[in-house]
């Protein structure tokens, strides 16, 4: 029997190799011995750790989705600073990470979305969940924001959170098709105004 640590450690250590490279090449494109020979674990092992393809591409998206709300979550809960600086921090991290042409890296609901979400029921519920904790995090964001003072939103945070992040996700696609941060950076604007951060009694640099 194999040790709890050991399974969990291999377990992951496929996961994120695999991110890595369906980052790149999306989920269909690439085969189990592409992910478990860069893994460099036996494929005989891979249905120890998942019942299927389709078992572990709800594993990754699983994965991929509670490290990056554990960094949401780092992110907008920075002391120290007034809540528009974390917002504004987050979105240029999204520039900074999603602009370039570099394909390994990408976001996993930009680049999965469309691909999945018709092939595999159990990955399209991953991907909603996903994003839907995503949002529920901006819009609580924005509700502190607005209790700080830092911030303007003109009516309910929820459906601002939810119009942000569509934003941003349709600018990541723009991003790719036209491989550049211009869709990137216009999104930023679009925020910015949104938030009511470039009017005359804005306080914002």
């Amino acid at each position: 029997m194999i040790a709890k640590p050991h399974s969990i450690d291999v377990r992951q250590h496929i996961l994120d190799t695999a991110q890595r490279i369906i980052g790149g090449k999306g989920f269909a494109a690439v085969g189990l011995n592409e992910i478990l020979g860069a893994a460099n674990v036996p494929k005989g092992s891979f249905y120890h750790y998942f019942e299927s393809k389709d078992a572990f591409g709800t594993a990754l998206l699983e994965s991929y989705f509670e490290t990056y709300l554990a960094d949401l979550d780092r992110q907008l809960s920075a002391p120290g600073r007034p809540v528009v600086d974390r917002m504004l921090a987050y979105w240029q991290n999204w520039i900074d990470t999603q602009g370039d042409c570099d394909a390994e890296g990408k976001c996993l609901a930009v680049k999965l979305g469309a691909e999945v979400a018709d092939l595999s029921e159990a990955m399209r519920a991953v991907l909603d969940r996903g994003t839907k904790a995503i949002i529920k995090r901006l819009g609580e964001a924005l509700d502190d924001g607005v209790a700080d003072g830092s911030l303007k939103v003109a009516g309910p945070a929820c459906p601002t959170a939810e119009t942000l992040y569509q934003t941003w996700l349709g600018a990541s696609l723009m991003a790719k098709i036209s491989r550049s941060a211009a869709p990137l950076e216009a999104a930023m604007r679009a925020t910015r105004i949104m938030l009511h951060l470039d009017t005359p009694c804005s306080s914002r640099p």
